[in-house]
This record gives C-alpha cells, sequence and structure tokens, in this order.
C-alpha cells in the first residue's frame, strides 16, 4: 500500500512539473512570437518613416522655390490634362492631384486623353477645357506641339496654363504670339544621366547597351534619351548599340527587347524611358531565359516597378514624389491666379531606386 502511495506521489509530482514546463514554455513562446511581431513592425516602421524622410526632403526643396505662397482654401477651381490613365504613372497622378485638391482647399477636375499616342483628343480635351469656368489649366502634354492650337486659344480667353512635365515647345508657340503662365517641371536629361550612371555602377566590366525611347518628339522621351546617350557614348568600354522608340507600349518594348537579344546575345543592359517598357524588357529576357548578367532600368518608379525591383527582377528606377509634384503644381497655379509673379521654371528634384535601396522608399507616395 505504501508502494503505491509512493508511486502516486512521484507520478503526482511528474505531472505538476511536466504542466509546470508546457506552460514555461507555451509563455515563453508567446513571449517570442509577440518580441517577434514587435520588431517586424518597427522594421515595417521605420522603413516608411525613411520613405516619408525622402518625402519631406523633397517637399522642402519644392516649396522654398515657391515662395512666397499663395492663399490657400479660396475654393478655385482648376482643370487638370493629363496624357493618359492608361499608364499607372499618370492614373496615379490623377489620385494625388485630387487628394492635393482636397488638402489645399481647391476644386480639381482631372482629364486625360483615352490612349498616350491620341494627340488630336488630347487637343480636343484641352479646347472642351478652356471653355469652362476654370480659373486656370494645369497641362502635360503628349508631344512638344499637339496641344500648341488649344494653348493659343486658352491665352485669347484669358485661361491661364501651367504646363507640367513634359515640356511644350515654346519657341513654336512664342512664334504665334502665345505664351505659358508656369512651368513645373524635371530635368529629364538628368533623369537620363543618373540612370545610366548608376547603371554603369553595376557593369564593372563595361558591355553592350540599348535604349528603348518613348514617343519621337516627346519632352520626357527625348531628354531621358539625350542624358543616358551622353554617358554611355562617352565611357571607356560601354558600347551603345541600339536605340529605339517604344512608343510607351508595353507590347512594343517587349518585341524591341525580344529582338536586342536575338542581335546581341552578349547585351549588358538596358534602358527603358519608362517602367511600363522596362518591365516588358525584364518579361522578354525572362522569357529567353537572358535576364541574368542583364541590368534594366526605369523611369517612375511605379507600384509594379517597386515590387519587381523587392522581386530582384527590375534592377532600378528614377523618380520623383506624385504627391509633392502635384501639390506643387496646384500651388502654382494658385499663385498665378492669385496674381503673384512667377520667376522661372520650378524643379522637381530626382531620387534613384535600386535593388540596395528600395526598402528606403516604402511608404513613398
Amino acid at each position: 500500500m505504501k508502494r503505491f502511495v509512493s508511486f502516486v506521489l512521484v507520478l503526482t509530482m511528474l505531472t505538476g512539473l511536466l504542466i509546470g514546463c508546457t506552460s514555461k514554455d507555451a509563455d515563453t513562446n508567446e513571449a517570442n512570437n509577440v518580441k517577434e511581431v514587435e520588431e517586424v513592425d518597427a522594421v515595417d516602421k521605420n522603413t516608411e518613416e525613411e520613405g516619408n524622410v525622402k518625402i519631406a526632403e523633397m517637399e522642402e526643396i519644392l516649396m522654398s522655390q515657391l515662395e512666397p505662397m499663395p492663399e490657400l482654401n479660396g475654393g478655385e477651381k482648376i482643370g487638370v490634362l493629363v496624357i493618359s490613365l492608361t499608364n499607372p504613372f499618370w492614373s496615379n497622378m490623377k489620385d494625388k492631384y485630387e487628394k492635393a485638391g482636397e488638402e489645399l482647399g481647391i476644386d480639381v477636375e482631372v482629364l486625360s486623353a483615352p490612349t498616350e499616342d491620341d494627340t488630336t483628343s488630347q487637343l480636343e480635351t484641352l479646347d472642351g477645357m478652356i471653355v469652362k469656368d476654370y480659373d486656370a489649366i494645369v497641362f502635360s502634354p503628349i508631344d512638344g506641339n499637339n496641344l500648341i492650337p488649344g494653348l493659343l486659344r486658352a491665352n485669347q480667353a484669358n485661361v491661364p496654363v501651367i504646363n507640367l512635365g513634359p515640356g511644350v515647345n515654346q519657341d513654336a508657340l512664342k512664334e504665334q504670339d502665345g505664351h505659358l503662365d508656369g512651368v513645373i517641371t524635371v530635368d529629364f536629361e538628368n533623369q537620363g544621366r543618373m540612370v545610366a550612371e548608376d547603371m554603369l555602377k553595376q557593369m564593372p566590366d563595361g558591355g553592350k547597351v540599348a535604349i528603348i525611347q518613348g514617343i519621337p518628339g516627346a519632352g520626357q522621351s527625348e531628354g531621358r534619351t539625350k542624358g543616358a546617350k551622353e554617358v554611355f557614348e562617352n565611357t571607356e568600354g560601354i558600347e551603345l548599340v541600339s536605340v529605339q522608340p517604344g512608343n510607351w507600349d508595353r507590347n512594343t518594348a517587349y518585341n524591341i527587347a525580344t529582338d536586342l537579344i536575338q542581335a546581341h546575345p552578349d547585351l549588358k543592359g538596358i534602358f527603358a524611358c519608362n517602367d511600363v517598357m522596362a518591365l516588358a524588357a525584364v518579361e522578354a529576357l525572362e522569357t529567353a531565359d537572358k535576364k541574368d548578367g542583364v541590368i534594366v532600368y526605369g523611369v517612375d518608379f511605379t507600384e509594379e516597378a517597386q515590387a519587381a525591383i523587392k522581386e530582384g527582377r527590375l534592377d532600378g528606377s528614377i523618380t520623383y514624389s506624385p504627391s509633392v509634384y502635384t501639390k506643387a503644381a496646384l500651388l502654382l497655379s494658385l499663385k498665378v491666379v492669385q496674381g503673384q509673379e512667377i520667376e522661372g521654371p520650378v524643379y522637381s528634384p530626382l531620387a534613384i531606386v535600386n535593388q540596395e535601396n528600395v526598402d528606403d522608399f516604402d511608404g513613398w507616395k
């Protein structure tokens, strides 16, 4: 009997120890899990804060060019004409214009051409905007000349016109006694130079490179191409083997990239003048099992490009903050409407994004 009691006592103690250990382990695991979640949240928060810091730096540079600031919340109505909402860059810009309008107390309406090469429709849309009751119109032309007739009509109707981004052929505009009331843009040639220089850092042994342009004659396409060509052609060990227009089109760029790797199997780099075409080039390289060893960069840092850079598929892009850019454009419009003097173009700063620093751009907008 005593042996039985002793056995029961030992069994009870062992059971208690096991339960205690299990409970303790569970508490420890739970604590570790909480710690891991907190660490992940902290990393996410830090990367997002880094992105916000970069945005704040860009905003400070842009806003300093707009001093003194206009009066806000006056209920002005601003019309915005972008290129085409079929391009994710311009679709995002529409969203940012509307949010900036809400922040500044401006009634904003964003319109566009149906496609990126429909110059006639974009001009017709501008003509329709001129007869509305906008206090000013912000516009981004498909090419340097397609909107000039509409801008002349806007001048005659005393509707201020502010050119954002791709530039108008101002010499041709002035020859017809037309004018712009404001310009806000980026240095497109510098975009091309910065991209080419960053690409070459990843090509220490040199090699063959190619450029896929946008629409011939479009200011951003011509500028980016010129800047990149200057770097490529003046760098020893680099051979620029092709410059072809991709017309901002994914399918066209895919076909160009496919032909390039067939004609130049030792190709080492492709610069596409926007992310849509750059991602198409990546797809063509992947289909041909040629992506390894070929550096591909785009322009605009769209959400799709950001994801592709993080995945290691796209090598880089160049960007500026769309939220700050559109806000600055609307503030410039208000300055014009309120009769403030405008001195020269306003330029947005630029930032290169690649696989090394892409996490710093989490929260980018």
